[in-house]
């Protein structure tokens, strides 16, 4: 695997969701990400004591509230170029590990905090998940059909674009910072600020007319060509023709070229017929049969698979990007770089595995 981020330490705090996937994130690229598990317990319900969130980390269990174990993370913070944390604002200052404490340690550190609210205003400290954040930022508007309740894919959207992604690309650029610098930086991720910042995007159509506030009048969620079909067999087909080139070949493979309404593409008011129209049409065969006669196509036409089918599908064969591997369905590391050949995922690490080999090396450092 390309290691680009060899040479880089980046030092987590056990937390949920966004953090523990930047730390996987970064691990996945080479960094040597040591996770601090506490000591004796798994502090997320629900979750396996040997996450996938883990590969490719080293781990070290302490307790942050025992003096000895304090010392030993301060130790490790004395070599780290990044700390990921997910704690509520003043949790890690109460420990004596907030970023001003830190620095004096290592003045080059980028302190990474994760949190859905931010560092500060009038909900900092409130709590919330997600779907929460998403929706107070606007990035949840447009997540379903006009007239059924607006429900974004779980954690996609928020813990993982909004929040692991900018804590991910925020370290990187502290570090670089530091680099040219000398001097480290506080990286406050928001899972609140990052959703908001996708919807940039959104925001160009708009400018442009493209998207407009109620919700199935616009570009991408109003139109007969812009949403997903069941198929006779109760699977679903995805259409986003947007192109009229693309939308040219769609009609085409349904027999659809001369009928005078499709013709007209952008039509709002035949939007809703039209959309009843292809719900009909979309019926009348199985999901492999519109598979089959759309593939290799330009008409924007794509079967919706679950991971397990994801992971059978010929376009995974081409691109090894799902593997089953310590009996976990997973994704392989992303992005790809030029001289990488093998796409295989980490292994897993399980809690507390490098303790013994993480104080040898820092006691070889101290001594």
């Amino acid at each position: 695997m390309v290691k680009m981020l060899h040479g880089i330490r980046i030092l987590e705090v056990e937390g949920l969701g966004p953090g523990p996937f930047a730390g996987m994130l970064l691990a996945d690229l080479g960094a040597d990400v040591i996770v601090v598990h506490r000591k004796g317990a798994n502090m997320v319900p629900g979750m396996p004591s040997t996450s996938l969130l883990d590969r490719g980390k080293r781990s070290i269990e302490l307790n942050l509230k025992d003096e000895d174990d304090l010392a030993v993370f301060r130790a490790l913070v004395a070599t780290a170029d990044g700390l990921i944390e997910g704690m509520r604002p003043g949790v890690m200052e109460n420990l004596g590990l907030g970023p001003e404490a830190c620095h004096d340690i290592r003045p080059v550190l980028v302190y990474g905090r994760m949190t859905g609210w931010g560092q500060d205003g009038p909900l900092s400290h409130t709590s919330g998940h997600d779907l929460n954040y998403i929706s107070m930022s606007g990035a949840a508007w447009y997540a379903s059909e006009a007239g059924t309740a607006p429900f974004p894919p779980p954690s996609v959207v928020g813990d993982v674009g909004g929040g692991a992604m900018y804590l991910a690309v925020g370290i990187l650029s502290g570090i670089l910072n530091a680099r040219a610098t000398g001097k480290g930086t506080v990286v406050d991720a928001a899972i609140y600020d990052g959703s908001a910042h996708m919807m940039n995007l959104i925001m160009a159509l708009r400018q442009g007319g493209g998207m407009v506030s109620e919700r199935g009048q616009s570009l991408l969620d109003g139109p007969h060509w812009s949403r997903t079909y069941r198929t006779s067999d109760d699977g679903f087909m995805s259409v986003q023709c947007l192109e009229a080139k693309f939308y040219a070949v769609f009609l085409d493979k349904l027999g659809l070229t001369d009928d005078p309404e499709f013709c007209r593409q952008f039509d709002r008011d035949l939007w809703p017929a039209l959309t009843d129209r292809l719900q009909s049409i979309f019926a009348t065969r199985s999901r492999a049969q519109w598979s089959e006669l759309f593939l290799g196509s330009d008409a924007c036409v794509s079967p919706v698979l679950s991971p397990d089918e994801a992971l059978t599908h010929e376009m995974n064969a081409a691109r090894s990007t799902w593997h089953e591997a310590d009996g976990v369905l997973q994704a392989a590391p992303a992005p790809r770089f030029s001289g990488q050949k093998d796409w295989s995922p980490p292994p897993l690490t399980e809690r507390g595995a490098h303790t013994d080999q993480i104080l040898a090396e820092l006691n070889g450092i101290d001594g």
